[in-house]
């Protein structure tokens, strides 16, 4: 099992400096640490997800262990044990920061390493038919990783690295629960170099024309399309880019235009649309001038020159935590309707006007039509032309205001101070806890309780703006396919916006990818699964481990936040029973299982609330 492939080796042979300096780190203790990590992580989410057997002896030590069993290349019987517990917080399993251990009978106890794990573990699956794929994305994370982590700084953050954009880029945990959460397949390691936010290089985005008869766009009610484009730009790029298509004999009127990634240029667009550039229907204009950083998305991308445009999110033909990177066409038009909708009701909304949270607009979307393309083309085509224009938080921050990414707050320094550790010790963990609690699960619920709508919103997606480190409010994104809703559930339901349909070919990709539904229970989990048991537990745990607050206190505190908006608002009482977010349980994707076995049957797996024990509390 190998991910450098020759071409790595070429691009990495002629790399310069600190382009290598991660070789000399797979001999260092920083490679253990990496590949300890993510052995913690695939164990943790294995077991969650029951996809291994294992032996529990929580109730037979101290410190608790879990087992894990193997069988070695000659048959000989192999146990792996990790040090951890399972929390109170949905039964998540958290191991400890000991090393995995292997144990091979009359032999001396050695650090686990992911082949070996691999070979003797995993390989004892029932359907491996997907195991050679899941065992790639692993090992790419690992190496990956790695590379990041060479980029790390040695100490605290700087007064300009923790400013939003930089801090973006010095975020190194990623995803963490997902076991593969920075394979990025497609990138060699020297594209990831260059495109990885860790790595912080500008970007140069390529610009392309598309003829209007091989594409659509929609922009939203707020936005002038010449106007914007003209604004993202600058005069002197446009007049260059209607020079190019003059000198080819076109009328700039009959074209829109819009970025790539150059990464996605190189390897996708030129092979994808060759008919398109040999006919002139889609044609090269040239780089734009302004720099652009990755954020931890990859691809989305920051104006560093002009930190209040717009960040463009383009498509990416890569895999990154088992998910392709594409940009489906209706949620790339869906975009400006759902922000439209969302910002309108916020407006019209005195509640919502006093949380005074954020929705950052996706005000402007442009894609191939791939219906438009022979039917043979359509899908190796499908995705890998579009973007979303979404707001800069910049526009939003208020004097005084600064921001982080809400998974940022459970990171950790390179003196292993944790980021958020002066707040804490200034304003003390309990005030400032129930503080970040009191903006943040406030808007998620009066979106859910006020108006029927669930969101997506991890930890990636929710921005907490804050001055000196006391939490203010939060600013919410990347709505053009992360809301559900019953449209016959909905406060308003005459102000329901009018979506673009899913077309087949998508639906075949990514079955799991849909708004509208008249399940209110797939509503309610849909904000359950991405921001209470993903955003909210990493948070709860990470307090639980640095700051010793309890799981149980944390997830009081929460609800204490929900029972002040239900006592607040018994006007939506009949969804506060609709809506039960104190459900004992509910359901969330099995995201590591998908990957291992495949979409052929739902992965859906039941988990315990730990918001129901203050259910009576709450309706008293």
């Amino acid at each position: 099992m190998t991910v450098l492939d020759r071409k790595d080796t070429r691009s990495l042979s002629r790399s310069q400096g600190n382009q290598t300096d991660w070789i000399a780190t797979l001999q260092s203790p920083r490679f253990h640490r990496v590949e300890q990590r993510l052995l913690r992580q695939l164990i943790e989410a294995l077991v969650f997800e029951q996809v291994l057997p294992f032996e529990d002896q929580t109730r037979q030590s101290d410190p608790s262990l879990v087992a894990l069993l193997g069988t070695t290349d000659d048959g000989r019987p192999v146990r792996y044990l990790a040090e951890g517990c399972f929390k109170d917080s949905y039964g998540l399993l958290r191991l400890s920061r000991q090393p995995v251990m292997r144990i091979l009978p009359g032999e001396e106890p050695t650090e686990a390493t992911l082949p070996l794990f691999a070979g003797e573990v995993l390989t004892r699956l029932p359907d491996t038919t997907r195991l050679d794929g899941f065992l790639n994305e692993l090992e790419h994370t690992l190496l990956k990783d790695i590379q990041a982590q060479v980029t790390a700084e040695a100490g605290r953050l700087s007064d300009e690295q923790r400013q939003y954009d930089a801090l973006e880029g010095h975020l190194m945990d990623a995803h963490s629960y997902h076991p593969c959460y920075k394979s990025r397949l497609g990138f060699t390691l020297a594209d990831n170099r260059a495109f990885g936010p860790e790595f912080r290089q500008p970007v140069r985005l390529q610009w392309v024309a598309l003829h209007k008869d091989k594409a659509r766009m929609n922009a939203s009610a707020r936005v002038d399309y010449e106007a914007y484009v003209r604004y993202i730009l600058g005069d002197a790029d446009c007049r260059r880019f209607e020079a190019t298509l003059t000198e080819l004999g076109r009328s700039p009127e009959d074209y829109w235009w819009l970025p790539v990634h150059p990464w996605q240029w190189r390897e996708k667009v030129a092979l994808a649309f060759y008919p398109e550039l040999a006919d002139g229907d889609l044609i090269w204009l040239g780089e734009s001038r302004d720099d652009y950083r990755a954020q931890q998305s990859i691809r989305t991308l920051a104006n560093a020159r002009h930190p209040k445009k717009p960040y463009a999110k383009v498509s990416l033909g890569i895999t990154n935590t088992s998910t392709s990177r594409i940009m489906a066409a209706h949620t790339c038009l869906n975009g400006p309707v759902i922000t439209d909708w969302l910002q309108g009701l916020i407006e019209n909304d005195p509640i919502a006007r006093d949380m005074d949270f954020v929705i950052l607009g996706e005000v402007l979307g442009l894609t191939c039509d791939y219906e438009a393309l022979p039917q043979a083309r359509r899908l190796p085509a499908y995705g890998h032309l579009g973007v979303v224009w979404r707001e800069s938080l910049h526009k939003y921050a208020r004097p005084g205001e600064q921001a982080v990414p809400f998974n940022g707050l459970s990171h950790v320094q390179g003196n292993d101070e944790p980021l958020i550790d002066d707040w804490i010790q200034h304003y003390g963990v309990n005030n400032w806890t129930r503080q970040v609690l009191k903006v943040a699960v406030g808007p998620i619920i009066h979106l859910l309780y006020g108006h029927g709508i669930g969101l997506e919103s991890h930890g990636q997606n929710i921005v907490l703006l804050h001055e000196n480190g006391w939490p203010t409010r939060i600013a919410l994104k990347d709505f053009h396919d992360g809301v559900r809703y019953s449209q016959s559930h909905l406060t308003h339901p005459e102000r329901a916006p009018e979506l673009f349909s899913v077309p087949p070919t998508h639906a075949r990709i990514n079955p799991n990818s849909y708004i509208l539904t008249d399940d209110l229970d797939e509503v309610r989990d849909y904000s359950l699964d991405a921001f209470f048991f993903i955003a909210l537990s990493d948070l709860c745990l990470f307090l639980n481990e640095r700051y010793d607050v309890a799981e149980g206190d944390f997830w009081r505190d929460v609800a204490e936040v929900i029972h002040d908006y239900q006592q607040a608002h018994p006007e939506h009482e009949e969804r506060f029973r609709r809506f039960d977010v104190f459900t004992p349980t509910f359901e969330i994707e099995e995201l590591t299982k998908r990957r291992l076995l495949g979409d052929d049957e739902p992965r859906i797996k039941t988990v315990t609330n730990p918001l129901a024990a203050f259910k009576k509390e709450i309706a008293q």
